[in-house]
């Protein structure tokens, strides 16, 4: 039986989005020096959502001097009990405008409200409480007895969970002391701005948080000024790559959470109507735009014809379209930019042999947008199989066993996240050690946690975010001073 859904849109009343939005700097909202700005767009509807202010060299000069005199005059000596209330204090803020927040990021972002809602926003408030409470207990941590944060943090956040990756960000560098300066990406700028309007609700002391929206040469700026102590990056592998030679030879700290091309293991003692979930979130959640997506499904010959069935009749039931309607599934592609890659390596697989099959459904005639697809017959020398597709397409492989699983699942430059699906609790151990991933997940996909590091190997960068080890990152031991 089929059911049809009667449109179910959230609405826009709980937002009001300004014509045009400044920089955030030392507690203020100011123009750009040199008056240059851009403007933000909704990808469902390709309409102008606000033009926001981008940031050149003076910006980012005067951005970073706020955030050293927050550190050395306020926020660096503050007692831990003390940064831990300013915390608290904006988690609440955060559940407290969690409805405008949520339909803010879908607008800007594309991606479906029902995950924005249910999905990042509670996750953005948990980072908040969970480092609040580490705020007065660095001691205690395992970072020797006094660990002593590093200065001023360079932030560079990416666009595909906005808000999400600025709470992992922000939530630790402020919990140990740090005062920080964030670039979030151009393409979703408007939840930071807002992030900027929580900080002022929460009293924080101007210039402990600093916002500069701006394109790439904002966070080229950012990340290369000489009174930074720490730069976290989340994007792509190149953009990494650029970053570490930058930093080569200087005293920088530097975190790098890059791409990914994780492997979903299916053996044939899985349940398969679970796995059949977790395969759906783990590649077509955020519409595939997830560095740790489940891309690469890899299934036990035995069982392969059977999942895909039911897979392919999942899909069937998956709805496309408004971000705002809380019965879609699929949202919009990000940018215009974004959907040309997604579809140029899409045809490249169809090019180099593989079978392209699409769920059935209607594209909007405004927005960028990209029908869930799986592509079978794929080998380990396609490009599909190879490269980071950042979109909601599925490469499909199988394995006859666990070792040609594991070889399989590790031929990738990338080690960022993998899952395993089997009854067998041994096999999931062995697997887990076997995998060469910085998160595996066990008989679920795409589940996390501010109390769990978060991080990868290879070309999917270095360093964890959340839990014990994220805190690391932001602090310097009595061995390293």
């Amino acid at each position: 039986m089929t059911f049809d859904y009667a449109p179910a849109p959230e609405s826009r009343a709980s937002v009001e989005i300004a014509s045009d939005y400044g920089l955030f700097i030392d507690g203020e909202f100011s123009p750009s020096a040199s008056g240059s700005s851009f403007v933000t767009v909704n990808p469902a509807t390709e309409e102008s959502l606000s033009s926001v202010a981008e940031a050149g060299s003076a910006d980012v000069d005067r951005a970073v001097a706020a955030a050293r005199r927050a550190y050395d005059a306020v926020w660096g000596p503050m007692p831990g009990r003390e940064r831990a209330k300013y915390l608290f204090r904006i988690a609440r803020i955060i559940q407290e405008r969690s409805r405008e927040l949520a339909v803010l990021e879908s607008l800007d972002n594309g991606k479906p409200i029902k995950e924005s809602r249910d999905v990042d926003l509670p996750l953005v408030a948990a980072h908040f409480f969970y480092h609040a409470g580490w705020a007065d207990k660095l001691e205690h941590a395992g970072y020797g007895p006094a660990p002593q944060p590093l200065g001023v943090a360079a932030q560079v956040i990416p666009w595909n969970f906005p808000l999400l990756m600025l709470a992992w960000k922000v939530a630790p560098a402020l919990a140990c002391g740090n005062t920080v300066v964030v670039k979030p990406a151009e393409t979703t700028p408007l939840t930071a701005l807002a992030f900027a309007d929580i900080c002022r609700q929460a009293d924080l002391p101007p210039g402990v948080v600093n916002i500069l929206t701006g394109a790439g040469e904002t966070g080229r700026l950012l990340v290369e000024h000489p009174d930074v102590n720490k730069v976290a990056f989340t994007g792509s592998t190149e953009v990494g790559r650029s970053i570490m030679r930058t930093l080569a030879g200087t005293d920088k700290r530097l975190t790098l959470e890059l791409g990914g091309k994780a492997a979903n293991i299916v053996f044939d003692d899985a349940p398969i109507d679970e796995a059949i979930e977790g395969i759906v979130n783990g590649i077509f959640f955020n519409q595939g735009h997830v560095c740790c997506a489940g891309s690469r499904l890899l299934v036990q010959e035995s069982v392969a014809e059977d999942v895909l069935e039911r897979l392919k009749a999942r899909l069937s039931t998956l709805r496309l379209g408004d971000p705002l309607d809380k019965n879609t599934d699929i949202g919009a592609i990000n940018s215009a930019e974004q959907l040309a890659r997604i579809d140029e390596l899409a045809k490249s697989g169809q090019g180099e042999g593989a079978e392209r099959w699409s769920a059935p459904c209607e594209i909007p005639e405004r927005g960028w947008w990209f029908p869930p697809t799986v592509f079978t017959g794929v080998t380990q020398a396609h490009r599909i199989a190879r490269e980071e597709i950042f979109g909601p397409v599925l490469s499909v492989l199988t394995f006859r066993t666990p070792d040609e699983a594991v070889q399989k699942a590790n031929n990738t430059p990338y080690g960022l996240s993998a899952g395993i699906w089997t009854e067998k609790g041994s096999r999931i151990l062995w697997m887990a050690q076997q995998l060469r991933a910085g998160v595996v997940w066990a008989n679920t996909f795409n589940r996390f946690d501010p109390t769990s590091p978060f991080g990868g190997y290879k070309e999917s960068g270095f360093g964890r975010e959340g839990g014990l080890h994220g805190l690391g990152a932001y602090l310097k031991t009595e061995a390293a001073r």
